[in-house]
């Protein structure tokens, strides 16, 4: 019976607002429906804590943090939550709704994936984590169940129920281990620790399981799967699927390296290391098909779908392999070996053929002497694989090149490729390592950071987090400092943090708005700024001419060593005071106020229609724009 049918949620209105319709899938904490928000007419994911966990304080306060963490991040590959609330015994969260499947979908129908897939679903998803681990948040929970592909081929991280913030408690539960166990850190596991590295840690994994289809540790408990993640290291994709690119192992065993210190320092980090590798590879690298079949574990349960669910965008995911044709027909009847007499005329003929084939194949046979198969030394030290080639009669020759996976002075390939028939008395080239190409950090103090970043890059480095730091040396925008140190030899792609300067320390700046221009100019210099003037001058109602009419920057403070620019004083801008004798109170005010000028009226005699019979300053004479003019009425 399906007990769907009979959730008490269905068809239910949380908070007067929210409509339950269907149910999508049922965790460990929560249960998440399809609702409809009535007030806005929009299909929306609703996140309902289980009625057992609403009544305990703090499985609710995580809820919350979910919905409060989430709310802060604003990014295309996060699921937006919309909204959050109680209603009766449902602690809920409203949330945008997302249809398709999830990652976990995915990689159990395709199995192993072609690298620029893998790629593709990664870097949003690094994308989504380094927004998260920019805010000060760590997932905690990442897994492919937790990734959705939408149906336009976008790809959202979600169920941030496990996030907490860097800054605060990053100690488990005592007794309790979060996360799930496939994906957990060594440090999580052991003391419960977590920050960006984390979720690196399970980025990782997660690359290693999308490139072999399957994960790197199993067991037949979670404890066994634990022990692995403590003490054995996650060993290169390319051991279970061969032929793929070295960087893609370098990459996937540095991200799931156990020392946490030895992964890239957050999503961000990891994810401009993957591109800069992406742009390294060839597309017959990208698009390399996998080299083993996916062998499907035990029988999963079946997934539970929306009805507009459909099949993933082609681009997406991995073309089903289709079996090769037989190469070879089915034997024929007993019947059809039967010899019949309207055949025998061909005997003659098949016989000569025969004899041909006969001689054609001892001819072939005298030709192998000439020949053999390349055999493999890979792995094998150069002085070993000449001994090995020398003894079968052939010619070496050495050539070296760098190898993050094969270490210094064995053999990375030969040419002609182990198995190609050559003849015995070939050249074979030998492609040498001279271990990892170690790139030394480039010197970019002084550089903008934009220039500083790029020369990193070049260097086969990857550029990891920028922090600001004042600095009365170095200009705002320009790199202070990296770490590591300038010139320090260290892997490809390990990542490069850069110091920028936010200029110099501010310092208190003094208001020399109304002081002669000698007067500013030595108090300005004496506070530790430099001075210029403004070429053009300004009248000022409140400065004489002359003097300070404004400065620029006019705070409180400002970076010393910065520049002060001050505009002189072309004193108060003078006007022709309008006559008004003669005119009523209301002309002669009407008169003066539009040409500028204030007016105070003084009236002699209160009775009749007085008029104007003396104003100072008098008509067409020049005085301050913006001054009183005193008119007399009588």
């Amino acid at each position: 019976m399906d007990t769907a049918l009979h959730d008490p949620l269905l068809g239910r209105l949380l908070d007067a607002r929210y409509r339950v319709e269907q149910r999508i899938a049922v965790g460990g904490m929560a249960t998440v429906y399809r609702g409809l928000d009535t007030r806005l007419e929009r299909v929306v994911a609703l996140k309902v804590m289980h009625p057992g966990l609403a009544s305990d304080p703090e499985f609710t306060s995580r809820f919350i943090r979910e919905a409060k963490a989430v709310a802060r991040l604003s990014h295309p590959n996060v699921v937006n939550v919309f909204d959050q609330g109680q209603d009766g015994d449902a602690v809920f969260l409203a949330m945008e709704y997302v249809p398709g499947w999830t990652l976990r979908d995915l990689m159990r129908d395709r199995g192993a994936l072609a690298p620029r897939t893998v790629l593709d679903i990664l870097e949003p998803i690094l994308a989504g984590l380094g927004a998260a681990h920019r805010a000060g948040l760590v997932h905690r929970d990442v897994k492919p169940e937790n990734v959705l592909l939408t149906e336009d081929g976008r790809v959202k991280v979600t169920d941030f129920g496990l996030v907490r913030a860097v800054s605060g408690e990053s100690q488990a539960t005592t007794g309790q281990v979060m996360g799930t166990v496939s994906y957990l850190a060594p440090e999580q596991i052991e003391q419960g620790a977590t920050d960006p590295r984390t979720d690196v840690y399970a980025c990782g994994i997660l690359m290693f399981e999308m490139l072999t289809g399957s994960k790197p540790y199993t067991g037949d408990s979670p404890m066994q799967v634990v022990y692995q993640h403590i003490s054995m290291d996650v060993p290169p994709p390319s051991s279970l699927v061969p032929g793929l690119a070295p960087e893609l192992d370098a990459i996937t065993t540095a991200a799931a390296s156990r020392d946490a210190n030895r992964r890239p320092a957050d999503a961000v980090a990891l994810l401009a290391a993957l591109q800069h590798i992406r742009r390294g590879l060839s597309p017959a690298q990208l698009d390399a098909e996998p080299g083993l079949p996916f062998q499907p574990g035990p029988q999963q349960p079946p997934v539970e779908r929306t009805s507009i669910m459909r099949e993933l965008p082609p681009d997406l995911v991995m073309p089903r392999r289709t079996p090769p044709e037989e190469r070879f027909a089915p034997p024929p009847s007993r019947a059809a070996r039967r010899p019949q007499r309207r055949r025998r005329r061909w005997v003659v003929p098949a016989v000569v053929l025969l004899v041909i084939g006969l001689v054609a194949g001892g001819a072939t046979w005298a030709l192998d002497g000439l020949y053999m198969r390349m055999p493999s030394v890979l792995g094998q030290t150069q002085g070993q694989a000449v001994q090995t080639l020398q003894a079968d009669g052939l010619t070496v020759t050495v050539t070296q090149d760098f190898s993050t996976t094969v270490a210094s002075g064995k053999v990375i390939s030969t040419n002609p490729g182990v198995g190609t028939r050559i003849r015995k008395d070939s050249t074979v080239t030998l492609d040498v390592s001279k271990g990892p190409d170690r790139p030394a950090v480039p010197d970019v103090t002084g550089k903008s950071q934009s220039a500083a970043e790029q020369a990193i890059k070049d260097a086969g480095l990857a550029v990891g987090q920028v922090t600001q730091q004042a600095s009365d040396s170095i200009s705002q925008g320009d790199v202070i400092s990296t770490d590591p140190a300038v010139g320090t030899k260290e892997q490809p792609n390990t990542v490069v943090n850069l110091v920028v300067s936010s200029g110099a320390q501010p310092v208190p700046l003094p208001d020399v708005v109304g002081e002669s221009v000698d007067q500013a100019t030595s108090d300005l210099q004496d506070a530790g700024f430099n001075v210029q003037l403004d070429p053009n001058q300004v009248y000022s109602p409140d400065a004489a001419a002359g003097d300070v009419a404004a400065q620029s920057p006019n705070g409180d403070s400002a970076s010393k060593g910065s520049t002060v620019t001050l505009t002189v004083s072309k004193g108060q801008q003078q006007a022709t005071v309008p006559d008004v004798t003669g005119q009523s109170e209301k002309d002669a005010r009407k008169a003066l106020e539009g040409a500028g000028f204030q007016v105070q009226t003084v009236k002699l005699n209160p009775f009749g229609t007085p008029t104007v019979h003396n104003q100072s300053p008098g008509g067409n004479q020049q005085a301050a724009l913006g001054s009183k003019v005193t008119i007399w009425l009588y």
